[in-house]
């Protein structure tokens, strides 16, 4: 059963998140709303992961992932999943920039449902990774004059966009209609051509594309 903390600042949507966590299963250890409360859940709590919306008080700006990327300094790989209102890429490269699991990136308004929601926590507790597509399509795009990205077939760049949302083999070859060995074959050709080392780990593979795209 992972331990989870709550940084929210709107009441409402504090306690909504709350019992949701419940209601799946989760132990909610904390619910603060303001980047100090935050910072100080994170080290003493240690939770299995955090969810954390980016602007907190006192100034409503990114209190609620400096206090994360402060706390993952201390303790690093600790796993947060970041709530955002808008796609702020400078706020999912500083998330990727330490090269670690246990990370998660999505938009408030483009959470659907509550199992996308739970399966995304899940994740990132376990030490992977849920990222937004609209996070993924803006970090491509800064890619977009990227000569070995530019080499990528139509279909190896959906192969590429789905993984790097944090995405098995056999979750990609549900969302693209694939064979779990055609889905195979288009990641080795997409590692080659990135000049990436294989792997056979899911989550290892994840963060070595996420960090090819945040470190161009």
């Amino acid at each position: 059963m992972s331990r989870v903390l709550v940084a929210e600042d709107l009441y409402l949507l504090r306690d909504g998140l709350v019992h949701l966590l419940q209601a799946h299963g989760f132990t909610v250890v904390g619910a603060v709303e303001s980047g100090p409360e935050l910072l100080k859940g994170l080290l003493e709590l240690r939770p299995d992961v955090s969810i954390v919306d980016v602007r907190l008080p006192p100034t409503f700006t990114d209190e609620g992932l400096q206090a994360a990327l402060a706390a993952r300094k201390q303790v690093p790989g600790l796993p947060v999943l970041v709530l955002s209102q808008h796609v702020e890429q400078l706020y999912a490269r500083e998330l990727l920039a330490d090269g670690s699991g246990g990370i998660g990136y999505l938009l408030k308004d483009r959470v659907f449902n509550a199992e996308q929601f739970v399966d995304a926590v899940r994740r990132v507790a376990a030490g992977g990774t849920a990222m937004d597509p609209e996070v993924i399509a803006k970090l491509l795009a800064s890619n977009a004059r990227n000569e070995p990205l530019a080499a990528l077939t139509p279909r190896e760049r959906e192969v590429l966009e789905t993984m790097a949302e944090g995405r098995s083999n056999a979750a990609i070859s549900q969302r693209l209609y694939l064979s779990e060995s055609a889905v195979a074959k288009h990641t080795a050709s997409i590692f080659a051509k990135l000049g990436l080392a294989p792997s056979e780990d899911d989550n290892r593979r994840v963060l070595a594309v996420l960090a090819y795209l945040n470190n161009r």
